[in-house]
């Protein structure tokens, strides 16, 4: 059977990690392929097995590509899949769901610890003498500030939230949350389901942790961010076009929100005209919340289950059109 990985770079591993993969079949690793519709075609044409993280495979890759008979997404999200043309072809599609949780929740707070605490402007400070030089054994170039008693509005409350929510609550944070689903409330102190727009008006931190969907994309906009309390701060390692960029942009040099921490942008790699690569108290990170060792290699041993499980006629973590 023809497996092909069509950019196993994103997953960071030696070759040597994949060898469950290649257990199963022929594997051909690519580290990176274009997203170009007919250099696509050209690598899956003789494949019946295609693992995919971010190369879109779209209706006329898949038409063309007469052996396919599943599509492994090396992710959570499979928008990347013309899942209609899949079914129409008797093509599986399978995803990851749940891998990252622990990642994401984590970075998230990495994140927020970074607004408040400033350990890497500090450390840059250090580096530079500052601390060889002063007259003090202590100094601080901007205020640092404490979570507890802090409010966090999380907004989307699934595996993500939920954990982020519960570091938070921890801190000794209050805990409001925008669920599109409202179900199983955690019995935290200080916990309480909350619109979307009255988490932006008051929270002290807003942290996103929604799906991208048409009554999502954009949620992040002028009108929002012009609720937000001066001294409140925003984070997303959800997705980048939940956030009009270049209205975060302009909020951000007004001062309201006072700071942004980012994981995710609308176009990655960063587009050199991204508005918000010149944004005053802004923090951007290489969509890398996902990323842990550990989450990765969940993720690499889900993947070795899924195609097992449709070889063994039992597929799991099937996504439907």
């Amino acid at each position: 059977m023809n497996m092909i990985v069509l950019d196993a770079k994103t997953m960071g591993f030696p070759e040597s990690e994949w060898e469950e993969v290649r257990a199963l079949g022929n594997l051909r690793l690519h580290d990176v392929t274009p997203y170009d519709a007919p250099a696509i075609a050209e690598r899956i044409a003789d494949a019946e097995v295609v693992l995919t993280n971010k190369v879109p495979l779209p209706a006329e890759v898949i038409a063309g590509a007469g052996r396919l008979r599943l599509i492994s997404v090396l992710a959570t999200g499979y928008n990347i899949v013309d899942l209609e043309s899949a079914r129409e072809r008797g093509v599986t599609v399978c995803n990851v769901p749940g891998y990252g949780a622990e990642s994401v929740a984590q970075h998230t707070i990495a994140l927020l610890l970074e607004l408040r605490n400033h350990v890497a402007r500090h450390n840059a400070s250090v580096q530079a003498g500052d601390w060889i030089v002063s007259d003090t054994f202590s100094y601080w170039q901007v205020p640092l500030h404490e979570l507890r008693g802090q409010t966090m509005g999380i907004v989307g409350f699934g595996d993500i939230g939920r954990r982020v929510g519960a570091i938070a609550h921890a801190f000794g944070m209050r805990i409001l949350a925008a669920a599109r689903t409202r179900r199983d409330a955690p019995d935290w102190k200080d916990f309480a389901w909350a619109e979307t727009d009255e988490i932006f008006e008051s929270a002290d931190v807003v942290s996103l942790h929604c799906p991208a969907t048409p009554e999502t994309i954009g949620l992040v906009n002028a009108g929002r961010l012009a609720r937000m309390q001066g001294h409140a701060q925003l984070i997303n390692t959800a997705r980048g076009n939940l956030v009009v960029e270049e209205d975060l942009a302009e909020a951000l040099r007004s001062g309201r929100p006072a700071a942004a921490g980012l994981d995710v942008l609308q176009h990655e790699p960063m587009d050199p005209a991204c508005p918000l690569r010149s944004a005053p108290n802004c923090i951007i990170t290489p969509h890398m919340a996902w990323a842990t060792v550990e989450s990765r290699r969940r993720l690499l041993q889900a993947t070795v289950e899924n195609i097992r499980g449709f070889l063994d006629g039992r597929a799991v973590n099937v996504v439907e059109a």
